[in-house]
C-alpha cells in the first residue's frame, strides 16, 4: 500500500542544489514487535544525515535483492539478529521526499528473529510504545506511529 508522497523538511534546500527528478532510493525498513505489543527503535549513528533520530532499523537496497534479503542482511549488519523467514510480514510503502533523497521505504512487520540486539554502528535503541518517548523521531518514521496507532485502536500518536 502506497500514500502519498510524505515531504520531509521541505523548508530545507536539496543538498544538491537541483531541483528535477532525482531516483529513488529503496529502503526495506523492519518494524520488530514483541508480544506486548511494544516496537523498537534505533537512533541514525554520528555521521548519517539526521543523526541521533529515532527511526525503525533498515538500510538500502543492493542490486538484485528483495526487500526481504535486504532487510536480513541490514539487520544482521546494524543490530546482529537473524531473521525467521516466517516472522517477517511485507506491510506497507511510503515514498518520503528529504532534502538529500527521494525514498521508497518498504517497511515490514518483524514477529521473530533469533540473537541478542547488539548495536553495530554506535547507534541506541529503545522498545516503545504509543505515544513514544523517544525523540527526535525522523519524519519517514512518523506515518509508521500512525499505522501502528490505528490498528490498535489507539488515538493518533503525540510527537
Amino acid at each position: 500500500m502506497s500514500g502519498p508522497v510524505l515531504k520531509a523538511d521541505a523548508h530545507l534546500r536539496r543538498a544538491d542544489g537541483q531541483e528535477g527528478e532525482r531516483q529513488v532510493v529503496d529502503v526495506a525498513v523492519g518494524v520488530l514487535l514483541q508480544p506486548d505489543g511494544r516496537f523498537l527503535l534505533t537512533s541514525r549513528p554520528p555521521g548519517k544525515v539526521y543523526a541521533g533520530y529515532w527511526e525503525f532499523p533498515g538500510g538500502k537496497l543492493e542490486a538484485g535483492e528483495s526487500v526481504e534479503q535486504a532487510l536480513a542482511r541490514e539487520l544482521h549488519e546494524e543490530l546482529g539478529i537473524d531473521l525467521a523467514p516466517a516472522g517477517v510480514q511485507r506491510w506497507r510503502e511510503q515514498m518520503v521526499d528529504y532534502p538529500h533523497a527521494l525514498v521508497r521505504l518498504h517497511f515490514c512487520k518483524v514477529m521473530a528473529w533469533r540473537g541478542e540486539l547488539q548495536m553495530r554502528e554506535g547507534q541506541r535503541f529503545v522498545w516503545e510504545r504509543l505515544p513514544v518517548q523517544a525523540q527526535p523521531v525522523l519524519p519517514g518514521a512518523v506515518p509508521v506511529l500512525d499505522w501502528l496507532a490505528e490498528e490498535v485502536g489507539q488515538p493518533r500518536r503525540m510527537l
